[in-house]
């Protein structure tokens, strides 16, 4: 009897410790997060989150979207300020750029998913004033690199880290290395709340304008303060009454969901890694595909793999596609897929013409994406691999034994 492929698209069970406080809010009615004086689910995330991170200050929004958002007003840009990106990314964040009333430079992404060091460093001219690196699909790029460029021309640097939790930079975690992390809770993430993000930073000014902007109006912002902090207080002084408010709180009810999550975080980082690369030996011993290797300093916490094809035409990509389909596996080919939410040439909405990106566009073409949630066993991993080598074969063909 054949396995049924795995369902790769429900999320771990919302831990029951969760169901006590979510039982008393729906008691009490009490969802948003400036009712209680102190103490409320969201501040608690909020403390709990950034010692996890071991960072100052955390802001709980609703998505990670928001945290990109509120991180470019934050640091006070200019309207149409240019802000550097790479061209592999999803469509959030350069719309997130848009808001900000700022213009996108997209920067080639490379075969290994990863910024193109040279293209990056040839466009972070005097035009440039913030750089987002998105960590696509917990794909790190070289923070080394990208950090002692930017910090020798004192350009802050965001991390969208919305796929990376619990992804380590030599020693570092990830979204703490720039001036600010953001982070993402969607469902697809390692910690799911069906909608919400997080930003972590250790600067005061930063944060208290965030928090205005979040939403924090009269003076809310003082429910954001867990004990006695000089410099987080006059900043907020500083900004009362001075910055536009967006209303891109959390509720009590996210936070609740996510709070007890936080204790999984490392568990889920070590049973995700090792799915990721179980498959990933197995699929690079086809000839058709290729996992690009991790960089050296990097330890990721993948959620999904991605996988680049090999020797094959556009037409037999998407017969590829189409082959593991049938055999219950959804393969997205970032480039095929229409409307492709993560392919460049689909953000109309960016101003001027779409920019010339053959490398990233290139890897678009060829690259696919595999959920691979942390929850599956062995054998559901199993079914994985023959759907997708099988699928590789029905357009290639068996490969030959050596010397026939």
């Amino acid at each position: 009897m054949i396995q049924a492929a795995p369902n790769v698209y429900d999320a771990e069970p919302i831990p029951s410790e969760a169901r006590a406080e979510i039982d008393r809010m729906l008691k009490s009615g009490d969802l948003f997060r400036y009712t209680a004086p102190e103490n409320a689910p969201v501040t608690l995330l909020e403390q709990e989150f950034a010692a996890f991170m071991g960072c100052k200050y955390a802001l709980a929004v609703s998505s990670c979207s928001a945290a990109l958002f509120l991180s470019l007003k934050a640091l006070g840009l200019p309207r149409d300020a240019r802000v550097l990106i790479p061209a592999f990314t999803f469509a959030a964040v350069p719309s997130s750029v848009v808001h900000a009333d700022c213009i996108p430079v997209l920067c080639e992404v490379g075969d290994n998913y990863r910024v193109d060091l040279r293209d990056f460093e040839a466009k972070l001219d005097d035009t440039i004033t913030a750089v987002i690196i998105s960590h696509m699909r917990g794909h790190t790029s070289d923070m080394d690199a990208i950090m002692t460029l930017c910090d020798a021309r004192g350009i802050p640097v965001v991390e969208d880290a919305a796929h990376s939790l619990g992804t380590v930079w030599d020693g570092r975690k990830i979204g703490t290395i720039g001036r600010v992390g953001a982070f993402s809770f969607q469902s697809y993430k390692l910690v799911n709340a069906g909608e919400g993000g997080i930003m972590v930073t250790d600067d005061a000014d930063l944060v208290a304008r965030a928090v205005i902007m979040s939403g924090a109006y009269e003076h809310n912002w003082a429910k954001h303060m867990a004990e006695s902090d000089a410099d987080l207080q006059a900043a907020f002084a500083r900004w009362q009454n001075q910055l536009p408010l967006y209303n891109l709180r959390m509720s009590n009810l996210s936070a609740a969901i996510i709070r007890p999550q936080i204790d999984h975080i490392d568990r889920r980082v070590h049973d995700g890694r090792q799915n990721h690369d179980y498959v990933a030996a197995a699929l690079n011993a086809s000839p058709w595909m290729e996992v690009p290797d991790k960089l050296d300093l990097e330890a990721r916490a993948p959620d999904s793999i991605q996988f680049n094809l090999l020797g094959m035409t556009d037409e037999e990509r998407k017969a590829f596609a189409s082959a593991a389909a049938a055999r219950g596996v959804k393969v997205q080919i970032f480039g095929l897929s229409t409307d492709n939410a993560r392919a460049f040439w689909n953000w109309q909405f960016l101003p001027g013409d779409t920019p010339d990106l053959p490398s990233t566009r290139s890897m678009l073409m060829r690259a696919c994406d595999v959920r691979l949630p942390a929850r599956l066993r062995q054998t559901e991993l199993d079914v994985i691999i023959d759907a997708l080598i099988m699928a590789a074969e029905d357009v290639k063909g068996q490969p030959r034994a050596y010397g026939t």
